[in-house]
């Protein structure tokens, strides 16, 4: 079977076969992987097809003001994927141990140490005394303003965020101008070489604003792919000085907790995403080099490595997103009592999938007997919600 297609103008054919087997080779999302193994005019059809019928074009353009597109083909997001992060939360705004290694992770990210001590400080109250710990509080002020759902998505709580989150605490070379929401000159994103500049800062608001328009409306695509595409784009327009990936990651937790997932925020993404740190942003250079020959910023490299790398991940290491849904189960039938709840939602903030006893827990939360404590154990290893593991005489628990 012959492919017809457009180039230049002039009508072509590409064989059905070759294009299959292009699109199911292990560096599909690769062209210039692609053009070495198929030749130029294979990688021309290749992508003149992609262009015609398979790419998903998204309401965001690239720096030229073409669309920029994504393949559903090469998406492997199952429901049980999605399932993994798709649940609604009420209890605490957030997992003080999902958030501490979130805060931990995003800043090593970026090259910057903090030690779990002063974070651990940070997020029971205490004041900063380092440059370090400036920073790990300016990202915990952006989660408190991130959990809050009635901080909607708008320009001006973007620019709220950002000051919160990072502005407050820069040097005075990278902070924005007064009444500026963006920076005001070029940023290049530097390696070896200069792997990116960042959009024209004359033309930010425009972006921006089309980039909160996206985030407030309901394009038909996958929420989860979208918060990712949000991610990358964020980065990709780099519309601050510094601490544009710190946004970044803060931008998909707000659009997830705006969309009802607030089990998003007792999960650390920025962990998974520091293991695997080299791969998220070859991730980002793949894109760049693939426009290079395509001149279509694509970002499914970017998405299929969020997946792949922070979501199976996250599905494998079975963190307690499912004792969440047990747990509403169960309150909703009325088998749980209001201290329970309280109890559940303390467990769940504080250790996360992390090991506790019954006198830990007396100590930490504080307005329990133990009693009290030691029956709300039993009962939720008893429904399936908690397992237990004996060190000699002692006993520890864990979220299922």
């Amino acid at each position: 079977m012959i492919l017809k297609y457009i180039r230049r103008g002039v009508k072509a054919t590409m064989e059905l076969k070759i294009f299959t087997e292009m699109l199911r080779d292990k560096n599909a999302l690769n062209f210039n992987k692609l053009k070495y193994k198929y030749g130029e005019e294979n990688l021309t059809g290749y992508l003149a097809t992609l262009s015609e019928s398979f790419y998903y074009k998204i309401q965001l353009c690239d720096f030229k003001g073409m669309p920029i597109v994504l393949l559903p083909a090469k998406i492997n997001l199952t429901t049980q994927l999605s399932r993994s992060i798709a649940i609604s939360y009420s209890g605490e705004k957030y997992g003080i141990q999902a958030m501490e290694d979130e805060i931990i992770s995003t800043l090593s990210i970026e090259q910057i140490d903090s030690s779990r001590e002063s974070v651990r400080k940070i997020l029971n109250g205490g004041a900063p005394e380092t440059s370090n710990e400036n920073k790990a509080y300016g990202i915990k002020r952006g989660l408190d303003f991130i959990a809050d759902s009635t901080n909607k998505i708008t320009e001006e709580n973007l620019y709220q965020l950002y000051k919160l989150a990072v502005g407050d605490f820069l040097n005075d070379e990278d902070r924005l101008m007064q009444e500026q929401k963006y920076r005001h000159d070029a940023v290049y994103v530097v390696g070896q070489d200069i792997e990116h500049q960042g959009l024209k800062h004359q033309l930010l608001p425009e972006y921006i604003a089309d980039l909160i328009d996206y985030m407030q409306k309901d394009d038909g695509l996958d929420q989860i792919v979208k918060s990712i595409v949000i991610h990358y784009y964020f980065a990709y327009l780099h519309p601050y000085f510094d601490g544009n990936g710190r946004m970044a990651r803060l931008m998909q937790l707000w659009y997830l907790v705006q969309k009802g997932y607030t089990s998003a925020l007792f999960i650390p993404f920025s962990a998974y995403i520091n293991e695997s740190r080299s791969t998220y942003y070859k991730a980002f250079t793949s894109i760049m080099n693939n426009y290079k020959v395509s001149q279509i910023i694509d970002v499914t490299p970017f998405v299929d490595y969020f997946i792949d790398y922070v979501i199976i991940k996250l599905l494998k290491r079975a963190e307690p997103t499912d004792s969440l849904l047990k747990f509403d189960g169960l309150l909703q039938s009325g088998e749980i009592t209001a201290k329970e709840k309280d109890l559940f939602h303390y467990v769940l903030s504080a250790y996360g999938a992390q090991e506790f006893s019954t006198k830990q827990l007396e100590k930490d939360f504080k307005s329990a007997a133990y009693a009290t404590i030691r029956n709300f154990v039993l009962k939720l290893e008893n429904k399936g919600l908690l397992s237990s593991q004996r060190y000699g005489n002692r006993v520890r628990y864990r979220l299922k």
